[in-house]
């Protein structure tokens, strides 16, 4: 196991019920921007349920955030925070709401453009204001973690940061808030959440035995309620099952002292970027593709996950490692999410574009052992042709 530092100070507050505890968590003299995504939010009486357990504080809205949220509508909330002094934010949505305040909590009087913020990958952040979150949408973890990504538009690029200034002081969870989700987001929250703990786990082996024991367990658990979550969607404790699980899929928990690949969301990003495809049906389609093709340098934690995760105990190692990985392409398709790049309207000549954009961004040694180049992305895109 590698040396390394945990600390993760966002307050979770779990259950039914708990937006009342806003008024416990947001400061009493706060002037507080509440930022979400359409007009779900406001439909479903969150929003307004919000406002209530705010009082009578300053409070404000702040609207319109995108499924991937763009620097251009990011950088709105900035100018109306900078001119009306807001000094605590509370996302109300899911990931991509979080991560656009994540980055709009940096942005506010940062010195220098502040699309460098996501050039440097975060590490020019030199404060924030403090925010919070109520979660509406389990899938990505940015609810009790330092990272976000964010989309430009006029540049196609969608880029990564992250920062110990941007941690949540607190989020709340109540799984009662996913009950009227469509079960596309649903299933495709089932899907980010398995990818991110696959990118922390299905590397090589480091005798992390403690790390690979809770994500193998966190993966059963997906594996076991994914497709129930769909069938049965007010159901509590599948979905309080789902809620936490997508949280400790990616609260850095179980990528603490392990090495970590990400090369599957570095060439999704791009997909999203070009193409508007939901970002975990790009980690469905890349995935696969990817453990196809490095399928030799992953191959023991490859027959680890197919006997732990998926009972393949039975053939040779290569026809075992075969079945893995087309077990991982079947139970994103169980959730109804397609994985070939056909399936979206892509064909071969999608590629060339794909990976012009990697080098562009300088996405040209990922994985665990940083060789995975452009023609190695490559190939596992024409994998899944």
């Amino acid at each position: 196991m590698n040396n390394f530092e945990f600390y993760n100070p966002t307050r979770i507050v779990f259950g039914e019920g708990t937006v009342a505890r806003l008024d416990d968590l947001v400061p009493a003299n706060a002037r507080v921007l509440v930022l979400f995504g359409g007009e779900s939010a406001r439909k479903t009486g969150t929003l307004d349920e919000v406002k209530q357990a705010l009082g009578n504080r300053h409070v404000a809205e702040f609207g319109g955030i995108e499924p991937n949220p763009t620097y251009e509508t990011l950088m709105k909330a900035v100018a109306v925070i900078e001119q009306d002094q807001f000094d605590f934010l509370l996302a109300v949505g899911g990931g991509s709401v979080i991560d656009g305040t994540k980055f709009v909590a940096a942005a506010v009087n940062f010195d220098g453009d502040p699309w460098s913020i996501l050039e440097k990958r975060g590490r020019n952040i030199s404060h924030a204001i403090p925010f919070g979150s109520v979660l509406t949408l389990p899938a990505t973890g940015s609810e009790m973690n330092s990272g976000a990504v964010v989309t430009n538009k006029a540049l196609k690029a969608k880029l990564p940061f992250a920062s110990p200034l941007v941690y949540p002081a607190f989020s709340i969870l109540d799984p009662v808030k996913t009950f009227t989700l469509p079960a596309k987001q649903v299933s495709n929250g089932v899907a980010d959440a398995f990818t991110h703990i696959i990118e922390q786990y299905l590397t090589y082996p480091a005798n992390g035995l403690v790390q690979d024991r809770f994500a193998e367990g966190l993966l059963q658990t997906l594996v076991e309620i994914g497709p129930k979550v769909l069938e049965d969607p007010e159901n509590y404790e599948l979905r309080a099952n789902l809620m936490w699980v997508a949280t400790l899929a990616l609260n850095g928990l179980i990528g603490a002292g392990v090495p970590q690949d990400w090369a599957t969301h570095m060439v999704g990003h791009e997909l999203t970027a070009l193409y508007g495809i939901d970002h975990a049906r790009t980690l469905a389609i890349v995935l696969p593709g990817m453990l196809d093709v490095r399928r030799e340098s992953k191959a023991e934690k490859l027959l680890q996950y197919g006997e732990r995760v998926w009972n393949i105990r039975e053939g040779s190692e290569a026809e075992r490692i075969e079945k893995t990985i087309q077990a991982t392409r079947k139970f994103f398709e169980s959730l109804s999410i397609p994985t070939r790049l056909p399936d979206y309207g892509l064909d071969e000549s999608s590629i060339d574009d794909i990976i012009s954009q990697l080098e562009r961004h300088g996405m040209t040694k990922l994985g665990e052992h940083g060789d995975v180049t452009p023609e190695i992305s490559r190939r596992a895109l024409e994998a899944s042709l």
